[in-house]
């Protein structure tokens, strides 16, 4: 089977999308079962908040995590992320075609902010030492004033010097998105970020990842089961189809609700 390179002058997302996908498939196997992922169009505007919603066992943290550059999609049409900050447009379906483990590796570090359900910090490092990760692993520093400032306004400074398991639910959450923003990244991945914490919290959080985004520029792309809960700062929903396709096989179709 011959692989199909296409040329830089090909590269070229949907008209003023960050980060565009066409005709995306992404099949999982286990057992005896298949799950198979179709997304026919998804795009991202810069400086959006778009929110993946949907029950569980839906695709919904599949899909982010091809978004992430986690997962290699099974197929594709077209998965380009835009130009901007500096940065060239990045024909990403075929850097997974090519190999080249590097090229998205670097664009996963520089490039991209992920935040994951339980936070995900480092339990051997103090809250601000892990909100500088990002910026080591780019090759970058940050400035201890910036993070103190960015802590204080979402409630988190006097959790700076303590280690992660010293911090409620909320406040790892909290320092979780800090780590993700701090790098300013263009996009930010965020799979479920207030699972552990109650609805009213949960609202704050996302309030706060939503105005803390926009001040820097960053765009958002979050899942969640709870569409109430992104409704108010959600400028694109996309949501899932299901159907069993076979006694084996069952078949997640991605769609844009708004």
């Amino acid at each position: 089977m011959t692989t199909t390179i296409r040329k830089p002058a090909a590269v070229a997302t949907a008209a003023g999308a960050l980060l565009s996908v066409r005709d995306l498939r992404k099949a999982r196997s286990q057992a005896d079962a298949r799950f198979e992922l179709h997304v026919p169009d998804f795009a991202v505007a810069p400086g959006q908040f778009v929110a993946i919603v949907g029950d569980s066992g839906c695709g919904k943290s599949t899909l982010l995590d091809t978004l992430a550059l986690v997962l290699r999609p099974t197929s594709c049409a077209d998965f380009v992320l835009g130009a901007g900050h500096g940065f060239p447009a990045a024909d990403l379906q075929d850097l997974w075609a090519l190999g080249d483990q590097d090229g998205l590796a670097a664009i996963r570090r520089t490039q991209l902010g992920y935040v994951l359900q339980t936070g995900g910090l480092l339990p051997f490092l103090s809250v601000e030492e892990n909100i500088r990760l990002p910026t080591r692993l780019a090759g970058t520093t940050a400035d201890r004033d910036e993070i103190r400032a960015l802590a204080t306004r979402i409630g988190i400074a006097d959790t700076l010097s303590k280690k992660p398991q010293h911090l409620s639910g909320g406040q790892r959450q909290r320092a979780a998105i800090l780590r993700a923003l701090i790098h300013k990244p263009r996009l930010i991945l965020a799979d479920e970020p207030t699972a552990a914490v109650d609805k009213a919290r949960a609202g704050a959080i996302v309030a706060d990842f939503a105005a803390l985004a926009r001040d820097r520029g960053t765009t958002i792309v979050m899942v969640t089961h709870d569409r109430d809960l992104v409704r108010p700062f959600a400028d694109a929903t996309y949501s899932f189809t299901l159907s069993q396709t076979s006694q084996t096989e069952i078949r997640s179709v991605c769609h844009r609700l708004s």
